[in-house]
């Protein structure tokens, strides 16, 4: 595990904050060890640091009084989805209050002419989506694990359909959240545009819980394709596939999916999914539109791909097939692990234009080799942003080590490319070290200040982002 420092605690005031809390919540607020790690706990490499008791909030006004109460006496707060987060978003060095969302779970209402809706925090993205179904929506953000809506908007959660619909930034309207002091305020109104004043939802979104606790959430939503088709296509080198991706995008082919899988990734998924695939780089793609648009997108990313030497291009509309593909590269995390049996995964991401995405991925792999590592990679590449996952174990304090170093060098790397340090996975812990570099430390004074203003004793998840 990588140590993290402790943040002064608040002992009274944390005291106090639970014996109201018992009141008011009864049952509801747990203070067992084995609850409390399992909310400061994820998928991470980054030690555990449990909150002093977990809450299990019901509505907006329940978040509110929870807020007002911990306000009152200066204790921390930290909102939980459901874990999924990787750069130690939900861990408590401070100590504090955890309130979990999950009980906040109900769509409360689709407008299917407007294309939006609005739902609680606790739901997830898969039970929206099959809620969706039978109307002819979806949502098109995936980012693979079933993650929480109010965790993906907090953290600015991208995936495997953002190079065609965008980020959670692009598809949120607006919001409910609470203060920092308790208030509840709404950001804006499900009008698609406004010039309406300072854009809130957009500093909220992506802000980790740092400056207020999102309540609602209202989405944009879209309609499913007429037609679906998935691809599958094979290339001599990282580099060729990345150049394959390159020429896709400056064509404009809209490309709803189009995800890089080195080597290594393609031969644990024909282990673990029992798929035949060649085991050179390979490119999954999926395709959204008309019958005819679908075609005519497919047969021109064949002719890109032939360029750049790819191999066994083939397509498929059989939802059975496609089915099977996309299950196989959402299983890839569970696939990578069996390359160095009892090892852990410790993935990263960072995100390069895409023009630089070969020249990246190349030297991640170079890199990995040099340290003798084993670092599998996966990528979004239709936006360039890649994770590497590094297979080690976690007990041996040298490979560690090397771990840790390898992440900087590639955090580094990205940033020098005048990329950055995180594509999608966010700051939280892991990655604060690098955003000085990344921005200049005006900007982060800059933010520093936004915090301060809306947050002035620092209780809102504190630790993440900016440090402190």
């Amino acid at each position: 595990m990588v140590e993290v420092a402790e943040l002064p605690r608040n002992e009274t005031g944390i005291g106090t904050v639970l014996g109201v809390l018992k009141q008011q919540f009864g049952d509801r607020l747990q203070t067992g060890q084995a609850i409390r790690e399992q909310h400061a706990h994820t998928t991470t490499w980054i030690a555990n640091q449990a909150p002093d008791g977990v809450v299990f909030a019901q509505s907006t006004q329940e978040v509110s009084d929870i807020v007002t109460v911990c306000a009152a006496h200066r204790v921390p707060i930290i909102a939980y989805g459901t874990g999924t987060s990787l750069e130690g978003h939900v861990n408590a060095p401070a100590g504090g209050i955890c309130i979990d969302l999950m009980q906040m779970d109900k769509v409360l209402e689709v407008n299917a002419s407007d294309l939006d809706c609005r739902v609680q925090p606790g739901v997830t993205r898969e039970a929206l989506n099959t809620y969706l179904r039978d109307q002819g929506l979806f949502f098109p953000i995936d980012p693979g694990a079933n993650a929480s809506l109010g965790g993906m908007t907090a953290t600015r959660a991208s995936g495997t359909n953002a190079v065609r619909y965008g980020t959670m930034k692009d598809n949120v309207l607006s919001l409910e959240a609470v203060m920092a002091d308790g208030r509840i305020i709404r950001t804006a109104s499900r009008a698609r545009k406004s010039s309406a004043g300072y854009d809130l939802t957009r500093l909220l979104v992506g802000s980790e819980g740092t400056l207020a606790m999102i309540t609602e959430i209202t989405l944009r939503l879209q309609g499913i394709p007429e037609a679906i088709s998935a691809a599958r296509c094979s290339f001599p080198s990282i580099e060729a596939a990345s150049r394959a991706v390159m020429a896709t995008i400056q064509y404009g082919l809209p490309v709803a999916r189009i995800e890089l899988l080195d080597t290594m990734v393609v031969q644990a998924l024909n282990n673990y999914s029992k798929l035949d695939l060649p085991e050179t780089p390979l490119l999954l793609l999926e395709f959204h539109g008309s019958e005819a648009g679908v075609a005519e997108q497919s047969e021109t990313f064949g002719a890109l791909a032939e360029e750049e030497g790819g191999t066994g291009f083939e397509v498929t509309a059989s939802l059975e097939e496609r089915n099977r593909l996309w299950q196989a590269r959402h299983d890839a995390y569970w696939a990578m692990l069996a390359l160095k049996p009892g090892c852990d995964a410790v993935a990263s991401d960072v995100c390069v234009p895409i023009s630089r995405l070969a020249e990246a991925v190349a030297a991640c792999e170079a890199k990995a080799k040099e340290m003798k590592l084993i670092a599998p990679v996966v990528g979004h590449a239709g936006d360039g942003n890649f994770h590497a996952s590094l297979l080690i174990d976690k007990e041996d304090k040298e490979e560690r080590a090397r771990a840790a170093a390898f992440i900087s060098w590639l955090n580094t790397l990205a940033i020098s490319m005048d990329g950055t340090c995180t594509g999608e996975h966010g700051i939280g812990q892991g990655k604060r070290a690098y955003l000085v570099s990344e921005l200049g430390q005006g900007t982060v004074d800059v933010m520093g200040a936004i915090k301060r203003a809306l947050d002035p004793d620092n209780i809102m998840n504190p630790g993440k982002i900016l440090p402190g």
